[in-house]
């Protein structure tokens, strides 16, 4: 079961959580034995509590945070045209150029997803409250992902439960589809 503010977040990014292009990062690897699906939710979930927080829009702060690592390959893998170190650099305008073709983003989410890996995209500095937010959520939990804080906290207990919940009303709407 979700607690009630999971359900208040679920409410801003039901539509991409359960998406099949979303749920594609279940597939990939982030940090660690951490999925680039559970980092995104973690990273959206550390950005609804921060927005509320700080009186900035909700709806925008996770949304764009959804969208941050919409990448969808696993960064480990050395090919011709990418390193992981490369991908350090890259992969915000891959996640911008995919968010266009498979959702319909606002402009600002666009912006926020684009500069979420400042200051190493140096020339897309954060120009929003919500964009700062993104930043500071994703080096937040990027660095409890990669240094064991996060393994085995209440939060990522949390985040899981948010996880198996979604998958649960997939299975569901599957089920309604057929």
């Amino acid at each position: 079961m979700i607690s009630k503010n999971q359900m208040e977040f679920h409410k801003y990014v039901k539509d991409l959580s359960t998406s099949d292009t979303v749920m594609q990062m279940d597939n990939y690897m982030q940090h660690g034995d951490i999925t680039t699906l559970e980092h995104v939710i973690a990273v959206s979930y550390t950005s609804y509590i921060l927005a509320k927080r700080w009186n900035a829009d909700v709806r925008t702060a996770v949304r764009g945070a959804m969208l941050h690592d919409l990448y969808l390959y696993d960064w480990h893998i050395k090919t011709a045209e990418r390193t992981p170190l490369t991908h350090t650099f890259n992969h915000p305008k891959t996640s911008v150029k995919n968010a266009k073709i498979y959702f319909k983003p606002t402009q600002k989410e666009l912006k926020m997803v684009r500069a979420h890996m400042w200051p190493l995209t140096l020339f897309h500095m954060p120009s929003s409250k919500e964009a700062w937010i993104l930043t500071i959520a994703d080096k937040y939990c990027a660095w409890n992902e990669s240094f064991g804080i996060y393994d085995n906290s209440d939060f990522r207990k949390k985040i899981k439960a948010y996880l198996a919940f979604v998958k649960k009303q997939r299975a569901m709407q599957n089920l309604a589809n057929r």
